[in-house]
């Protein structure tokens, strides 16, 4: 699915955060499939040319729609991990914890059967393996950060003038 924070990013981002749905309903919109086959769509990568520009027309308006409701994407996807953790911080779960260690046991286990031909290979496998993939990424972001800040502060640099 990196391909699509090239594509389309703020749609990546905002499946990524609170506003997944608005971002599903445009994508769907836009390729012409059910909200429910959207994450198998773009997961598998078989997208044709034509629905990848529809999903740059979709970036361009969910663009508009989240400017006129002064919604920052980004923004809110920090808010909503920041109050994840706080949550957790604050009633000290052992849930979200036992979450992760069998996102991470499933992900890597599926991974392992895969590699040592354990595993026949199957869509169905490929697609929990995707998802497990996913998944997995926002334990490590839940856990240890996102990426997303120190891009954008690379970006930033690439930008700006060295100093005289």
């Amino acid at each position: 699915m990196e391909w699509l924070k090239t594509v389309a990013p703020t749609i990546a981002t905002a499946l990524g955060g609170p506003l997944a749905g608005m971002a599903v309903s445009a994508v769907a919109k836009a390729i012409g499939v059910s909200p429910d086959e959207v994450q198998s769509v773009i997961s598998s990568g078989k997208l044709t040319a034509e629905q990848v520009a529809s999903i740059q027309l979709a970036e361009l308006e969910l663009k508009k729609q989240a400017q006129s409701m002064n919604l920052d994407f980004a923004k809110l996807m920090a808010e909503d991990k920041k109050s994840a953790r706080d949550m957790q911080i604050a009633t000290k779960s052992w849930i979200p914890a036992l979450l992760a260690v069998f996102v991470t046991i499933g992900f890597f286990g599926i991974l392992l059967g895969l590699m040592t031909e354990h595993f026949k290979t199957s869509d169905a496998l490929m697609l929990m393996l995707g998802s497990l993939a996913t998944a997995w990424t926002g334990v490590m972001a839940f856990y240890f950060g996102s990426s997303a800040s120190s891009q954008a502060k690379t970006e930033l640099l690439a930008k700006s003038e060295p100093p005289k």
